[in-house]
């Protein structure tokens, strides 16, 4: 069974570019119809924060990225992580290592000197003698001093690395708690994983892992590792280019399911195919088709995916991810047209559930003044006796629905003998407040003919004083 993990470091919120690591894990695991874990890795005490595993456990549970087992938290499994290190100990595999900070430090700057690569020497590997004292020792483990590493790559193809450019890991710190390079595969042994699938800031971990899973005896995983996401100068993803928490991607109003597509397409693809459903992706998916080279963010093409997911995403659930972005807006959905009904006549043209919200105002608050611009060229003088025609049409329509409402615009425009845009501008400004809505007779039915007959006499009013102050 094929079985992948997402292993975050909650030392920060969780951001695009581990949340597209999660996803690539998620997706694979559920395409093979094996197994995703969520482990915290929590070792990093100084670092590690309540705040940032919530952050990622909260992100996790937005985007829909369940979980089959976890959260695993490291910091729980520190007796086993003690236990391996100790059989490597008594195997001969590791080893007491005495050099302090300043002697480490002496050691790098005379390579450097000699222009040698900076790394341990193993001055400690073979020794013997008494140690010296009040020093702290950390635990190496003795990475083999002959032949090669192969990572057999499901993403970069076959990469081949010497041992003897491989010094000797810390797999324990001097306060013995163990090294991220030990629990990793301590871990992914333990729990089985077949295929681990991270960034390819990786890679120069991956030939000392795949040198500890053998000396523990344990299966090697698959390894696939994903480029990175780059911003839009090609530079290293930062805060200015988006590289910000996943959660604040949600106050933007960005859909999860919008966000997920965007960050699959990030670096994979599928003939020419722009926007996914979660199960297309789920049965699409693999890592074949993941590009080897950097992806680059760019928050337009965010936007527009976002846009095309507002337009076909089920009404319900779209209502569901709409309904904070309302209450923010001081709106109380209930107390007015059904939110479904809004939202359907929205969704055509906004990019975000904020711009949704925004637009859907004046179906739920009457307002007190027209937007500047649209009322200076649509409430003029010239507009009145239209206004008031199709008013007086409306208010005695037997029904109020959206042909009704068409068919009275365009009878008293023909009366009138004008065309359709000198009655239905002024009247969208009149009843929405602004010169932007969706079709205006669908946008009436939904304010309802009391309000839209109010605010029709609003506009006339405002007319008439335009008038009178000329």
């Amino acid at each position: 069974m094929v079985k992948t993990r997402f292993a975050p470091s909650p030392t920060g919120y969780l951001h695009i570019g581990g949340v597209r690591t999660a996803l690539f894990s998620w997706l694979y695991a559920k395409k093979n119809k094996g197994e995703f874990t969520l482990r915290i890795e929590d070792t990093d005490r100084e670092r590690s924060t309540q705040a940032s595993v919530d952050a990622i456990l909260e992100g996790m549970s937005w985007l829909g990225l369940d979980y089959n087992h976890g959260p695993i938290y490291q910091t729980e499994r520190f007796d086993r992580y003690k236990t391996v290190i100790q059989d490597l100990m008594e195997r001969g595999l590791a080893y007491y290592c005495y050099a302090s900070p300043q002697e480490l430090e002496q050691m790098r700057e005379q390579q450097r000197e000699r222009g040698e690569k900076p790394r341990y020497d193993g001055r400690y590997r073979d020794f013997i003698g008494s140690p010296p004292e009040n020093v702290k020792p950390v635990i190496r483990f003795k990475n083999p001093q002959e032949g090669d590493v192969l990572i057999e790559d499901l993403v970069k193809g076959d990469i081949r690395v010497s041992n003897r450019e491989l010094d000797d890991l810390v797999i324990a710190r001097s306060d013995g708690t163990p090294t991220y390079n030990l629990t990793v595969v301590v871990d992914d042994w333990d729990m089985g994983m077949t295929h681990i699938i991270r960034g390819d800031d990786h890679i120069n971990n991956t030939p000392r892992q795949i040198n500890l899973y053998k000396a523990l005896g344990a299966p090697v995983p698959k390894f696939a590792h994903i480029p990175m996401v780059l911003g839009s100068d090609g530079s290293r993803l930062s805060k200015r280019h988006g590289a910000v928490s996943v959660l604040q991607y949600r106050e933007e109003g960005y859909l999860p399911e919008a966000l997920l597509n965007y960050l699959v397409r990030l670096g994979w693809s599928y003939q020419d195919q722009e926007i996914f459903s979660m199960a297309e992706m789920i049965e699409y998916f693999d890592l074949e088709s993941v590009n080897s080279s950097p992806s680059t963010f760019n928050l337009e093409k965010l936007q527009w995916i976002n846009q095309q997911h507002i337009q076909t995403t089920p009404i319900d659930n779209l209502v569901s991810h709409l309904m904070p972005f309302m209450i923010q807006k001081g709106i109380d959905p209930t107390k007015g047209p059904a939110l479904a009904k809004v939202a359907n006549l929205l969704r055509e043209r906004a990019k975000t559930l904020i711009e949704m919200a925004e637009a859907a105002g004046y179906f739920y608050h009457d307002f007190d003044e027209f937007e500047a611009t649209a009322a200076k060229k649509h409430l003029r003088p010239v507009a009145a006796d239209p206004l008031k025609a199709v008013q007086n049409k409306l208010a005695s329509l037997p029904s109020w629905d959206a042909k009704e409402i068409h068919q009275a615009i365009h009878t008293t425009a023909e009366s009138l003998g004008i065309g359709m845009g000198k009655i239905g501008m002024p009247l969208r400004v009149a009843i929405t407040g602004g010169g932007q809505s969706p079709s205006i007779d669908a946008t009436a039915e939904l304010i309802g003919r009391e309000r839209c007959l109010a605010r029709i006499d609003m506009a006339l009013a405002f007319i008439r004083e335009r008038e009178n102050n000329t």
